[in-house]
């Protein structure tokens, strides 16, 4: 389990206090879906709410200490039916492929045959980050901006 000074604990509180509860938990306890989830919203958040609909005190602190003690995670707060936990993100790096430059993505194209009865063509082609496939299969650029006649005039 994290150890949080009074002051780290202070701030975090602080900053949960316009949060939504990310995970609920229902009368089922502590499933290992619930864990999951939590689990998913301490790495993608790092501080989290978790309301727990149960009306009784004891259940609710034995929970929120086994989620802190399996999830390594920090309690910051525990108000009535919220529990308030923080672990620190996880810094996720993204490799991205060798071959495809800034902005450029590869899209399968299929196009179905015109009597129906043949195979359909299947295209793979390379698309800027403008660019998009249209239902017809062709690539289309984006539109550039519509500006008024009025503000270019008085621009001018």
């Amino acid at each position: 389990m994290i150890k949080l000074t009074p002051v780290e604990r202070s701030a975090l509180r602080a900053e949960a206090h316009g949060l939504k509860p990310v995970v609920m938990i229902g009368e089922a306890g502590l499933t290992p879906a619930v864990m999951k989830e939590v689990e998913l919203g301490l790495d993608s958040h790092g501080l989290i709410k978790v309301r727990v609909f149960g009306d009784d005190r004891e259940a609710r602190v034995a929970m929120y200490d086994t989620i802190c003690e399996q999830l390594d995670a920090a309690p910051v707060q525990h108000i009535g039916k919220l529990l308030v936990l923080y672990r620190p993100k996880k810094e996720v790096v993204k490799e991205r492929s060798a071959k495809t430059g800034k902005g450029l993505r590869e899209v399968t194209i299929v196009k179905p045959s015109a009597s129906g009865t043949k195979r359909p063509s299947v295209t793979k082609v390379m698309i800027k980050g403008n660019e998009r496939v249209t239902e017809g299969g062709s690539i289309k650029r984006a539109k550039p901006r519509q500006s008024s006649a009025k503000k270019s005039a008085l621009g001018k």
